[in-house]
């Protein structure tokens, strides 16, 4: 797929790996919109890559229904989905100091990351379906969902934001599936730690374990690398159904 002149939505593409995204498909020429509940911040990332923002609540369907139909009227119908809104929690499902896991923040964890992330692949690939071909192939469009290496090896206190993970994981392949027949790929990246608001509250101490326990770099990775891979996959046609961690060898 050729990305120059594709109209792109990123979700959660105002900060952190979304940004990283939004900015490195923009400079490959495609149209972005940004769908982010950060408004202010998401306009001033759309204004510097020349693409335009839009509220979105990922974890409410008529928001989702509205800002993806807002999207279309102005950039067009979109090719390129990728999900990269999210958010973590850090707490054991159980202790003594802190009893069970209330079900308000573990609910909310997997409405954003597991519940959202399928309800936009579901408006995005549903506006594809009936679009023209890009080439001989057939292909349509492109599904980029953003995981974690959490749904593979997550410390101890990431039960919640692991299952919701990993539920994006698992859906990889039969989406793909679900999709084929409309020329609609759909891939999963999996990040290890990274250089984002989000791994910026993590303390020194902990920053420092995780990073150890990677084999090379040991260093956070930039947005900007994972943006580079989702360039590769929506360019490269075999790039289907599969996860692909992007973590320096963490083990």
């Amino acid at each position: 797929m050729k990305i120059q002149g594709l109209a792109a939505v990123v979700t959660g593409g105002a900060s952190g790996i979304g940004a990283g995204v939004v900015k490195v498909l923009a400079e490959a020429g495609a149209k972005i919109a940004i769908l982010d509940r950060n408004i202010e911040l998401a306009e001033s990332t759309a204004k510097a890559v020349g693409g335009i923002a839009i509220a979105c609540d990922v974890a409410n369907d008529e928001s989702i229904q509205q800002a993806f139909a807002s999207a279309q009227e102005i950039n067009g119908p979109a090719r390129i989905l990728v999900n990269c809104a999210g958010i973590d929690t850090a707490r054991k499902i159980a202790s003594h100091k802190t009893g069970a896991h209330a079900i308000g923040p573990m609910q909310r964890v997997v409405d954003v990351n597991l519940v959202g992330t399928l309800a936009c692949c579901a408006h995005a690939s549903t506006a594809m379906l009936d679009l023209d071909v890009l080439d001989e192939d057939g292909e349509r469009g492109v599904l980029i969902n953003i995981a974690s290496i959490a749904a593979f090896n997550a410390p101890n206190g990431q039960s919640v934001y692991a299952a919701s993970k990993a539920g994006v994981v698992g859906a990889t392949l039969p989406l793909a599936r679900d999709l084929s027949r409309y020329g609609i790929r759909v891939m999963t990246i999996a990040p290890g730690l990274f250089d984002t608001p989000l791994a910026g509250t993590m303390d020194d101490k902990l920053t420092g374990q995780l990073l150890r326990r990677a084999l090379f770099p040991q260093r956070k990775g930039r947005p900007d690398e994972i943006g580079a891979l989702v360039q590769h996959i929506c360019e490269n046609q075999m790039l289907n159904a599969s996860t692909i961690r992007i973590d320096a060898g963490f083990f």
